[in-house]
């Protein structure tokens, strides 16, 4: 299990660069980037990694004055409030600005690392325009070009020395981390009180109570389990205010430092495509899912709509086919109960290794029973394979041409290993390598 991972905010005025500058970092085009001042009205935020180091990178709006610019300074304010770095943006083709001592005020006042990065300098290393950024009393300020990539790599060093220190995030050994994650209002709160068997964590008919993930432990046949019961997750372009903002961005920074994700939804407004997207979200942090379908006690059922409801659920997510369903009731306390046997269940599927003789040996019959198609007349192969990780399930395969096995045939292999070891609720990643040539992950 992993710590949660840093936070860096990149703050500034509008039309700065921040979005440029998050795209170079996070290495694709996330955030929209245009010419015209104000364009990143919301916060966008991604997983990054520089050197061997994650962070969680994040786009704020730009700081001004006017009144149509109030919110995105709200948001910018709160992100100055949750990073444990902050960095400050500035025009090196425009000079200082008047808009920038404010903020370079604000930020002076936070008792937390603050790097100065000056964008837009095109002509490094002969612009020396980045100088006349000292007065802003920030520190020494660091001269690059977003757009190009220019002085990237030496601010991004500066970066990870100003992180905090990884293993001061760590939990405790053999702690079972249970993220409590679904859109707002589905009974989170409701389910971590039940099971706790007191009002912990406040309940309300307002959707979004919850603003902060909070850890509380229980002890379940000898095991320590910590769940997070966290904020609800919207689609980030519903995501209009700062708090509830960074109320998502902790969830997703609880899902990253989570064991196991107990996604839940309200039975009576079915599976919707954001229900899909927080799942999704937990499976693709490595998480193992236990699916919590809750208010069952409401829906007018028969012998059959249990069943129904999950077959119509693993139809339009392949994937819930290995995720155990759970219908229950946070109200009346129905089946809730049954949710801790299965998240050890999942959690100890996550931590099962199979021995290389028995990786190779499905894997042989796999290929014996249908062999992976050839490309371009040419015979593919998989020689051999082993287990690489645990938590989630990790396999390399060794091929002679892994680039051109296709996805198909991977998810034909994750199947089989699925059908042979269960892996339940647990994610299975498959790792193609051949000798000397540059890994392939799925």
């Amino acid at each position: 299990m992993s710590g949660k991972l840093p936070t860096v905010a990149v703050v500034g005025r509008p039309n700065v660069g921040k979005s440029t500058f998050f795209n170079r970092v996070v290495g694709r085009r996330v955030a929209i980037v245009d010419d015209r001042p104000g364009v990143t009205r919301d916060c966008n935020f991604a997983r990054a990694d520089w050197a061997g180091r994650h962070f969680f990178i994040v786009d704020t709006g730009g700081v001004s004055e006017r009144s149509e610019q109030r919110a995105v300074r709200r948001q910018t304010l709160a992100a100055v409030q949750e990073a444990d770095v902050i960095l400050f943006l500035v025009d090196g083709k425009a000079g200082p600005h008047p808009m920038d001592e404010p903020v370079a005020e604000i930020l002076r006042k936070k008792q937390k690392p603050i790097l100065l990065a000056v964008n837009k300098l095109d002509n490094l290393p002969d612009d020396t325009a980045w100088m006349d950024f000292w007065s802003l009393g920030i520190g020494e300020p660091v001269p690059v070009a977003a757009a190009s990539g220019k002085g990237m790599g030496d601010l991004l060093d500066r970066l990870l020395a100003a992180l905090p220190d990884a293993a001061g995030d760590q939990g405790i050994e053999d702690e079972i981390r249970v993220a409590v994650v679904g859109r707002p209002n589905v009974g989170k709160s409701s389910l971590v009180n039940r099971i706790l068997g007191e009002e912990r964590v406040v309940v309300d008919e307002a959707a979004g109570t919850t603003r902060d993930p909070v850890d509380r432990p229980l002890t379940y046949h000898g095991k320590r389990l910590v769940f997070v019961d966290t904020a609800g997750l919207r689609r980030q372009s519903r995501v209009k205010d700062s708090l509830e903002y960074y109320s998502a961005l902790r969830t997703v920074r609880a899902l990253d430092g989570a064991d196991v994700a107990v996604v839940m939804l309200d039975a009576h407004d079915g599976l919707g495509i954001q229900d899909l997207r927080v799942a999704e979200t937990a499976w693709e942090a490595g998480c193992g899912v236990v699916l919590v379908v809750n208010k069952w006690d409401l829906v007018e059922k028969d012998s059959r709509t249990a069943s129904d409801f999950e077959k119509h659920a693993c139809g339009r997510a392949p994937f819930l086919d290995c995720v155990p369903f759970l219908f229950a009731s946070a109200l009346t306390g129905q089946r809730v109960h049954k949710a801790l046997g299965l998240v050890l269940q999942v959690q100890e599927q996550r931590l099962r290794r199979i021995a290389t003789h028995e990786v190779n040996k499905a894997l042989a019959a796999l290929v014996g029973r249908q062999p992976p198609p050839r490309s371009r007349g040419r015979q593919v192969k998989l020689r051999y394979g082993t287990q690489a990780e645990a938590e989630p399930p990790t396999f390399v395969l060794f091929s002679n041409l892994p680039r051109e096995i296709p996805e198909h045939y991977i998810r034909y292999v994750v199947n089989g290993f699925r059908e042979r070891w269960g892996f339940l609720g647990s994610p299975i990643r498959i790792q193609l390598r051949a000798s000397g040539a540059a890994s392939r992950s799925v």
